[in-house]
């Protein structure tokens, strides 16, 4: 049988009834559900992705599996499963779930082909937990508390229940009965170009009409909220971005942004998007630390689109349950950002 990485293995369970999180029409809106160890994220492709992790109590070690499967009638699942704290782990390891056994997985992350998933996937329907073993004595328990519920909601989100193809409640619909994938968004970002001279004393003319209550607001930094401050960036031929960076607690920080024009009458808007600015594809990215160990991340980036910044990715690492950055990205929001040359200034007549 093919070696396989822990992390492909342990992404094959999700699936049981629980209590759902943020939620939305497949396709319109990212779906998230969770239950006991378990959790599920489809984003707005219809794109589902379950996780499932060690029980949330005692001194288990960290495991994780993803169950990934891309919407459409008869699509297939990417399984992958990962450990946690694998240093000195050597040799390979084995999984078991009920009567399934899977030998010869490389310790850290392992991807199951198709005969493995095949073999694992009914008993980690009936089971209650499923081990990794390491020479020595080492031993995972992969909790499969709640898999069941959040397979379904996965079924649920793509349209597959009551077909074959569904992962829990399988029916004689027509496979084509099952929602398409939603095509990817496409967003055409014009390269920004280099700074002009004077760009930088934009701030001190532009800074006094912001309107600035939702900085005083947000920002815990009160002695960072002047126009001393403030960055300015150079989007296109007529608008700047403007960067006030004030909000500072233990692990994140804050920054607000504004789109202006560079000339009066300035018209500045405050945007929903936060972070920091990427000149090389006019983007700016949020990125937020939910606990003071680092295990769980969740970042929004945003991209300026020649009019406006509008959302481009959206993604965070879940339950986390102790692995350092997270075990898996759950994206709740794709595109595709296609960066061209800078926009050429018109001549003026």
């Amino acid at each position: 049988m093919k070696s396989a990485s822990i992390a492909a293995l342990l992404s094959l369970a999700a699936l049981s009834a629980g209590t759902a999180g943020t939620a939305g029409a497949a396709g319109k809106a990212p779906v998230a559900f969770s239950h006991n160890d378990w959790e599920l994220v489809c984003d707005n492709t219809r794109t589902c992705r379950a996780a499932g992790y060690q029980a949330d109590s005692g001194e288990n070690q960290q495991v994780s599996m993803l169950i990934t499967r891309v919407a459409g009638p008869s699509t297939a699942l990417d399984i992958q499963l990962q450990i946690g704290n694998d240093d000195g782990v050597k040799g390979p390891l084995r999984f078991k779930v009920g009567k399934a056994a899977l030998s010869g997985l490389d310790a850290g992350t392992a991807s199951l082909d198709e005969g493995q998933i095949r073999a694992v996937l009914p008993e980690l329907l009936k089971g209650d937990d499923a081990t990794v073993t390491a020479n020595g004595g080492k031993k995972w328990t992969l909790s499969l508390a709640g898999l069941n519920a959040v397979l379904l909601k996965m079924d649920e989100a793509q349209g597959r229940v009551g077909t074959p193809g569904a992962l829990v409640r399988k029916g004689a619909k027509p496979e084509s009965s099952v929602l398409p994938p939603v095509p990817m968004p496409v967003v055409n970002v014009a390269k920004p170009p280099t700074a002009r001279p004077g760009d930088d004393a934009l701030a001190a003319r532009i800074f006094p009409s912001l309107d600035l209550k939702d900085a005083l607001e947000r920002c815990n930094n009160q002695d960072q909220v002047n126009a001393k401050s403030m960055e300015v960036h150079r989007l296109n031929d007529r608008k700047v971005l403007l960067a006030l960076g004030c909000g500072v607690g233990a692990y994140n920080y804050t920054t607000l942004l504004w789109t202006a024009n560079d000339k009066p009458p300035y018209a500045p808007v405050s945007l929903e998007a936060s972070g920091e600015f990427d000149e090389k594809d006019a983007s700016v990215t949020s990125s937020m630390k939910g606990r003071g160990i680092g295990d769980c991340w969740s970042t929004e980036t945003w991209n300026f689109n020649g009019k406006d910044f509008v959302r481009t990715g959206a993604t965070g690492d879940g339950m986390c349950r102790g692995f350092a950055g997270g075990a898996w990205d759950l994206p709740r929001y794709v595109s595709r950002v296609v960066v061209t040359a800078p926009a050429a200034t018109p001549s003026k007549p």
